[in-house]
């Protein structure tokens, strides 16, 4: 029914599941940034009750308990056994996001929105990704690119033949990280190009730069080469001191776009240009999905993101440390053979 409610739990209530600026200040990062958090794009739509939360730490539970005053557990699987849940939000470190998404899919819930990177292991990320389509469950990776206007209009542009065929492709950010912050950048290159990472040449970073999230997590930054399709190359500039903003460049034989900050300049080769600003309605890419997952609960239709290209971005990263090992050479994806087994140790 169009005016039913679907009842919410998110399972791990640190800095994006619960908006928690303890936790954040433990990153060194402000919710305030972020665009948008798990809590807040369930509370802001009208169609979701959030009803429970869980988390391991106490005083977690305390302040989600007390600003949204819904229940809270200590334990996941006891949440999920509790409580009858139609979304699940799950905002845990990735290494056990397939843990927790296989007992979502077995306990009934027919959305999961999990956090990225979607695993840290490929047969971990493909076993969700199987889990939930024989389940007929739906699984969206919080990859939040896929869920901003400016993204959305770039692609439509690009498929459109707006910049003329493709020529080259780069990706540049700062602070390393290939799993962590590498993720949306890899994604996001698949989604506005709509060609999938064939083939891998990278080079990591091995400055030995700490990782916020404490020593159990090492996620090295690095350089290479993504190829898209049969033949188009995407450079990645990603050193782990580096302080760059994050930008996206795609080179047509008609023109060029760059997306940084989610703002789009455009340059054309007739001497045109263009400039699409940051969307500013007051909306987060977090409650977009939220939209989309509610839509799809109601419909069944057809999600404008499927998992699997999640999939296909955890082996491009995957595939950085394979190559390295490998001094660089070409790695094919989908991976085979003992490149499947590289876990990379990403929060």
């Amino acid at each position: 029914m169009a005016d039913s409610k679907f009842r919410a739990g998110i399972i791990g209530l640190g800095f994006i599941g619960g908006a928690d600026q303890v936790s954040g200040d433990a990153l060194g990062q402000r919710v305030e940034d972020l665009d948008g958090t798990h809590v807040d794009a369930f509370v802001n739509h009208p169609r979701i009750d959030l009803v429970a939360g869980s988390s391991r730490d106490a005083g977690r539970r305390e302040r989600f308990q007390t600003r949204f005053g819904v229940k809270t557990y200590s334990g996941w699987a006891e949440m999920l056994a509790n409580e009858s849940l139609d979304i699940v939000g799950v905002a845990t470190y990735a290494p056990v996001h397939a843990e927790i998404v296989v007992a979502c899919v077995e306990q009934g819930p027919k959305a999961i929105y999990c956090e990225k990177p979607i695993a840290t292991l490929v047969h971990d990320a493909e076993r969700m990704y199987k889990a939930c389509l024989e389940a007929g469950a739906l699984l969206v990776i919080n990859h939040n690119m896929r869920f901003h206007p400016n993204c959305r209009r770039l692609r439509d542009l690009v498929l459109g033949g707006g910049l003329g065929e493709l020529t080259s492709a780069s990706l540049q950010w700062g602070s390393g990280r290939l799993g962590n912050v590498g993720t949306h950048m890899i994604d996001a290159i698949q989604m506005l190009t709509g060609q999938a990472v064939e083939a891998v040449s990278g080079h990591l970073d091995l400055a030995g730069k700490p990782d916020c999230r404490g020593e159990a997590f090492t996620d090295p930054g690095g350089w290479g080469m993504l190829r898209l399709g049969d033949r188009l190359i995407c450079t990645v500039d990603a050193a782990d001191y580096a302080t760059v903003p994050p930008s996206i460049c795609l080179n047509g034989k008609e023109g060029r776009a760059r997306l940084s900050a989610k703002e789009v300049t455009l340059d054309y080769s007739d001497g045109r240009s263009d400039h699409w600003p940051v969307v500013s309605d007051g909306v987060s890419s977090m409650d977009r999905a939220a939209g989309e997952i509610v839509e799809w609960l109601d419909t069944g239709d057809g999600f404008p993101y499927d998992a699997g290209e999640a999939v296909r971005t955890l082996e491009a990263i995957v595939g950085f440390h394979a190559s390295h090992a490998k001094k660089a050479a070409w790695t094919e994806i989908p991976l085979t053979g003992v490149d499947r087994d590289i876990e990379v140790h990403s929060g």
